[in-house]
């Protein structure tokens, strides 16, 4: 059995034989469902049924209803479900070719009145966020050197869950060739030394992965070698207390502080001396590190060593002079805080020093 035969409204009709009162109808069932290839064709079959679900005839009955019973109305509803899927011709155009109708009224699916399709504003379509930091942190560079600059902009100014910009993913994933994409973006001056929520600049994962060349490309291109993280620290905390010797040099030679102190009062050689980090240490000495500088606890670097066992750390501490008599809060000295089996030979270093 077909469907019921129209029934026009009231008997008003003009000279096409179109219902008076109706802007442009479509039997939407009668179209066969293919996918568009031309977006601005998707975005004029999207307006052009909002705007027919939702035209109303001089009594105000809406222009595209079908009786529940009918087999119409599932067909309706899947074109709505499919609304950018639409019948076209080989030469791209448009096939609503059908004479408009109206059933007998039932309302449709709110589906239909709520729906909207966003118009193209360009001939370019920018990438979905998700897509570019999934880019970011895999490492491919050609989704970016794709964009053009407005989408580069745009790109660059997304945010993820944690305040992660796509610059500060592919840093954290070492991906070097999308990082000099992105730097090369005019908008990355508005990135380079912005914060995640922990506020975390790339450079501070850079410093900490230990990606010298990612730091230097970050530092050329004016990324703040001071700047502090939510707990204070610096990229040149992290570059000491996990001992890359190479771009704690670079930190240092684009002004890094040597005694800039975290929150808790630790300096970058506090970090070094409680990971034994020796040959950070040396550097940083050489560079002006206080061997004497205190935390909020009143330890020094050399209480540091001590407390985490790290021998070569603390003999060198005292060959550069540091002291082994000062106090911390608690009351306790170098001595106080060593294990017995450690003190003999804190106290042979020491007396070198005086004799030396």
């Amino acid at each position: 059995m077909g469907p019921p035969q129209p029934r026009l409204s009231q008997g008003q009709r003009g000279d096409t034989g179109n219902p008076v009162g109706h802007t442009f109808l479509v039997a939407l069932a009668a179209l066969p469902l293919h996918p568009p290839k031309d977006k601005h064709h998707r975005y004029l079959v999207g307006k052009m049924t909002k705007k027919t679900l939702v035209s109303l005839n001089f009594k105000g009955t809406n222009a595209i209803a079908c009786q529940r019973e009918s087999s119409w109305l599932d067909r309706v509803l899947s074109f709505l479900e499919v609304i950018y899927r639409t019948d076209q011709s080989r030469s791209g155009t448009q096939a609503y070719h059908n004479t408009a109708v109206q059933w007998d009224y039932r309302p449709l699916s709110p589906l239909a009145m709520d729906m909207e399709i966003d118009p193209p504003n360009s001939s370019e379509q920018q990438p979905k966020a998700e897509d570019l930091f999934k880019a970011a942190e895999a490492g491919d560079a050609s989704v970016f050197k794709s964009l053009s600059q407005k989408q580069l902009a745009e790109a660059l100014s997304l945010r993820n869950d944690d305040a992660r910009s796509v610059l500060h993913v592919a840093v954290s994933s070492s991906n070097s060739e999308v990082v000099k994409v992105l730097l090369a973006a005019d908008e990355s001056k508005n990135v380079i030394n912005s914060v995640d929520e922990d506020g975390w600049s790339p450079l501070h994962s850079a410093a900490s992965i230990g990606n010298s060349g990612i730091v230097e490309l970050l530092l050329s291109k004016g990324a703040d070698v001071n700047l502090k993280n939510g707990g204070g620290r610096s990229a040149l905390h992290y570059a000491a207390s996990k001992g890359w010797l190479e771009i704690a040099q670079i930190l240092i030679s684009h002004g890094a502080k040597v005694n800039l102190k975290d929150k808790v009062g630790c300096t970058p050689l506090h970090r070094a001396a409680s990971t034994a980090k020796s040959q950070l240490c040396e550097l940083l000495i050489e560079e002006g590190a206080e061997v004497d500088a205190v935390d909020r606890l009143g330890q020094t670097p050399l209480m540091s060593a001590v407390i985490c066992y790290n021998q070569e750390v603390s003999l060198l501490l005292i060959r550069h002079g540091a002291d082994v008599d000062v106090e911390d809060k608690e009351g306790y000295t170098v001595l106080g805080r060593a294990s017995k089996e450690f003190r003999p030979l804190l106290i042979d270093a020491a007396k070198a020093m005086l004799e030396g």
